[in-house]
């Protein structure tokens, strides 16, 4: 099966993307990690998402979706990939709808996390990961270990789009762009809402729970 996983950055989609790419042995196409890869690799429209990106702005429709295309055309993710970030509007969703069609495939389920702007805030300004061993904490929800020498103050790195004020643009325009996608998929029946403020385990309970009604 094909899924699309929705909430503002820092609800946790890509951590719960994780789990169900584990036990459904599906692929995640991040558009964050899409991008990201980009900017890491250096090339032209890395430099250019990057300041885009460090603005908090959402990239064009054109460039993810040529991306997004590149991973979608591979055979071995043939129906099953859990889409985390995209679609962010109704031209993606449509775009992504006739990619799909392209390739012989569809949408079985799109999850929506609910995270209220306040948790959304800490989430993100407060996320750090370890240089040296890529552990991911978060000094209000989950703080590095004091006594660890790997992950050390010294070693713990904060990116750079990871500031209140880009936390509050981002989730605005993504409250204010997506909802008009939440109603496509809810009018298509295939929306699904998780809450998402609870603990980690008991938001991948109610999500699996929820994709098992889906198999039958």
């Amino acid at each position: 099966m094909n899924i699309i996983i929705f909430g503002p950055p820092g609800a946790g989609k890509g951590t719960q993307s994780k789990f169900i790419v584990k036990k459904y042995n599906l692929f995640q196409l991040s558009t964050g990690d899409l991008l990201r890869n980009e900017i890491k690799n250096k090339s032209d429209v890395g430099q250019k998402i990057g300041s885009i990106v460090n603005a908090g702005s959402l990239v064009s429709d054109d460039i993810v979706s040529k991306l997004i295309e590149n991973a979608v055309n591979k055979k071995e993710y043939e129906n099953r990939i859990i889409f985390d970030g995209y679609p962010r509007n109704i031209a993606q969703a449509k775009n992504l709808n006739l990619l799909l069609n392209k390739y012989d495939q569809k949408i079985s389920l799109v999850l929506k996390l609910t995270v209220d702007l306040e948790t959304i805030k800490k989430r993100v300004s407060g996320r750090t990961v370890c240089s040296m061993c890529g552990k991911i904490y978060n000094k209000f929800f989950n703080p590095a270990p004091i006594d660890s020498e790997c992950c050390s103050i010294k070693y713990l790195q904060t990116r750079g789009d990871d500031t209140v004020d880009v936390a509050i643009k981002r989730y605005e325009t993504y409250e204010k762009q997506t909802e008009p996608v939440l109603n496509y998929y809810k009018n298509l029946d295939l929306l699904k809402e998780v809450n998402g403020i609870s603990p980690i385990d008991h938001i991948y309970k109610e999500i699996t729970d929820i994709m098992s009604v889906i198999e039958g």
